[in-house]
């Protein structure tokens, strides 16, 4: 091919639409996480990365977003639900209490990304956040999650 007609007459992607691309054609991407692109924004609305709670004391109130990867209701938990959150560093476990599910069934079960706020629990090592309080995250890319009931 001459030089003319290996250029596309089509703009290049930019980061954000390359990663979509990824998703729809296989489901993944090579490139930087999702919450990677928006990084800037979550950080001044004081989301911790996942990484970050673990030197963060037991109690402390936080925010965490993510990608939701894993979906667990189990039958033994009586009525609590888990969800896991991935982010560009790591996974935030998440409790979500029965009270706190009912009130945001729809969301937990229909988004792919979560802003959780919450409670940090920080037991011998073992981190993860109580959920007070959720909202959803603008689909960054549809990302299939591990559903377990």
């Amino acid at each position: 091919l001459s030089q003319a007609d290996a250029r596309s007459p089509l703009p290049a992607m930019t980061p954000e639409e390359r990663l979509l691309a990824d998703y729809e054609a296989i489901g993944l991407t090579v490139g930087p996480h999702p919450m990677a692109y928006c990084r800037r924004r979550m950080r001044a609305a004081g989301v911790r990365r996942a990484t970050e709670l673990a030197r963060l004391p037991h109690g402390r109130r936080v925010r965490v977003a993510g990608a939701v990867i894993v979906r667990q209701r189990p039958a033994t938990a009586k009525g609590f639900v888990f969800r896991s959150l991935e982010d560009e560093t790591g996974i935030a476990n998440v409790i979500i209490e029965p009270d706190v599910f009912e009130r945001y069934r729809l969301m937990l079960v229909e988004e792919s990304f979560l802003l959780v706020e919450g409670v940090l629990q920080n037991v011998d090592g073992v981190i993860s956040v109580k959920a007070a309080r959720l909202e959803p995250l603008a689909a960054l890319a549809a990302i299939e999650s591990h559903d377990f009931h």
